[in-house]
């Protein structure tokens, strides 16, 4: 033992474990007066938000669930998510967000598999939620408590399934003193479960030091002021909302609710309510670009936006620019707690030409300050790649802000933490300054007579055409190349465009073996956070080649 470790221990008033849960203990403390939540109608402030939250956390108590239990939520974006996002950790009690879009065998299926003591659900999904519920009784032999949020703002159909309704729940219990948070900051906080596209989805469980440090990350990276009024575009149940339900708190700012992700009630909302920043896939971006303009008028306070996804098309970085709004472009995956990097902006970027710019602030860029380390590495010998901008590894992570591990999931969490990073599986570039630029998920890499082509960036070319709104490139057999690009396209309304057209574009961006050789003009199947579905794209591809 040395001289620093003699009767210097860890004790209750110099050590306490990191949770994102304390931030709403603080806000209610501090600026308990100043709006939380605004919901159609509803306002709360802090000090409300907090009770509420501590009540929840008291009933749920009541009904059995404690450290290490699993809470369900079938919700959209209403009061009682956020509500949700403090409750349940403060009990040491582990948030299962549902997806709101999936099938009722799917549902089930999750919450079968986190062990789910208790479901929070909403009257509008009811119809899903009871089938659920039966395929979860009658194939896994598990119940669950149920309790049903009847949303003040919802007025469509929808029956209520439980034994408990969720205010009448708050208003039976007195709140807990402290909403107090886990014994170890190391403890389970959430469980998000991936997408599924190749057998079943694998549970990513995360920690509360991580979504503690995340929550701070994104008010550093995106230089969050206090008192900002927060617009839910992006779903809560999507990597619990990137941590910006704990964000939020963090700087007592506003939460502003929305059911339904449109794009005049989101100009609405940002009208009404002086909505400064909010979160979503580039898909809802564009959604701003397409409006009429005469819906963005009366939005006079500069307004923030955040964007993730490998690659968000140079033409909405540009289309956000000539609106007004300052994007800020993230990195990461449901395994980082959502952004894990940057293309952080360097001061002199705004001298440069908006070209210029756009490519700049379109690469993955760097790390969030407290994530420990991201790297370009060859997967085979874990070896860093050079910063020359053309050789390509895959994108790994390592530090505080990476998952737990998968649920009940030994093999794949190894596979994923092999060589002591973690692999994310997408493939990218170093460029000389040292910005990491993806060209691919590594099962999305064309490989045409024997070259590599990026979908990424044929997409990118595609998305520069005026009339593309949504594009996809998978990759098609061919007996003499192997494979070529196969461009699925959705055009913007009233647009007119023929795919030799659109071709003909693509050929004074992209080198003539990365043209794509068809173009289907066909609907592109989205996740609900507007992901695009590529494995259900390359099935459609190698059917078609099939019947050919």
């Amino acid at each position: 033992m040395n001289l620093y470790e003699q009767h210097l221990d860890r004790n209750a008033a110099n050590y306490a474990p990191l949770t994102p849960v304390a931030f709403v203990e603080r806000s209610a403390e501090v600026f308990g007066d100043l709006p939380a939540v605004v919901h159609g109608a509803r306002r709360c402030s802090w000090r409300a938000t907090r009770e509420r939250s501590a009540r929840l956390a008291a009933a749920l108590a009541a009904l059995g669930v404690g450290r290490g239990s699993s809470v369900s939520t079938m919700l959209a974006n209403t009061p009682e998510m956020v509500e949700a996002h403090y409750a349940v950790p403060a009990l040491g009690a582990v948030l299962n967000t549902l997806n709101t879009r999936l099938d009722a065998a799917l549902i089930a299926w999750q919450m079968n598999h986190c062990e789910a003591a208790v479901l929070l659900t909403d009257r509008e999904f009811a119809p899903t939620t009871s089938a659920a519920l039966r395929l979860l009784r009658e194939q896994h032999g598990r119940e669950v408590i149920v309790v049903d949020v009847c949303d003040s703002e919802y007025a469509g159909p929808g029956e209520r399934l439980g034994a408990h309704e969720y205010e009448a729940l708050l208003a039976a219990h007195a709140p807990l003193a402290r909403l107090q948070g886990p014994r170890d900051e190391w403890d389970a906080i959430a469980v998000s479960y991936t997408s599924g596209t190749t057998g079943d989805p694998k549970g990513v469980v995360t920690h509360h030091r991580g979504a503690y440090l995340n929550a701070v990350c994104n008010a550093v990276t995106w230089n969050l002021p206090h008192f900002p009024r927060y617009l839910w575009t992006l779903p809560m149940f999507h990597c619990n909302g990137w941590c910006f339900p704990w964000t939020v708190a963090m700087v007592a700012g506003t939460h502003v609710c929305l059911r339904r992700v449109e794009a005049q009630a989101i100009l609405e909302a940002m009208r009404r309510h002086g909505v400064t920043h909010y979160c979503a896939a580039p898909i809802v971006h564009n959604l701003i670009i397409d409006a009429p303009p005469a819906w963005r008028e009366g939005i006079d306070q500069p307004v923030h936006g955040m964007v993730a996804g490998a690659a968000p098309p140079a033409a909405m970085i540009e289309g956000m620019a000539k609106i007004g709004f300052r994007i800020n472009h993230v990195y990461g995956l449901t395994e980082t707690y959502g952004p894990a990097a940057v293309a952080a902006q360097q001061p002199d970027w705004e001298d440069r030409m908006l070209a210029e710019q756009t490519r700049l602030v379109g690469r993955q860029g760097v790390r969030y300050v407290l994530q420990e380390g991201m790297a370009v590495l060859d997967p085979q010998t874990m070896q860093p790649m050079p910063a020359d901008g053309t050789t390509m590894g895959e994108i790994m992570f390592r530090g505080n802000i990476v998952m737990k591990g998968y649920l009940k999931n030994p093999a794949a969490t190894d596979k994923a933490f092999a060589g002591g990073w973690f692999h994310t599986g997408d493939l990218a570039v170093l460029e000389p300054d040292r910005y990491v630029k993806i060209k691919d998920r590594s099962k999305d890499v064309i490989i045409s007579g024997g070259e590599n082509i990026s979908s990424i960036e044929v997409e990118d070319a595609l998305y520069r055409h005026p009339a593309v709104l949504a594009c996809a490139v998978v990759a098609r057999p061919d007996p003499k190349w192997g494979e070529t690009p196969l461009a699925y396209v959705e055009t913007r309304p009233d647009a007119r465009v023929t795919a030799a057209e659109l071709i003909a574009h693509c050929r004074g961006l992209l080198a003539g073996y990365k043209l794509p050789r068809e173009i289907r003009f066909e609907p592109i199947p989205k996740t609900s956070t507007g992901k695009i579905q590529k494995f259900q794209l390359r099935e459609r591809a190698r059917s078609a080649a099939a019947i050919e």
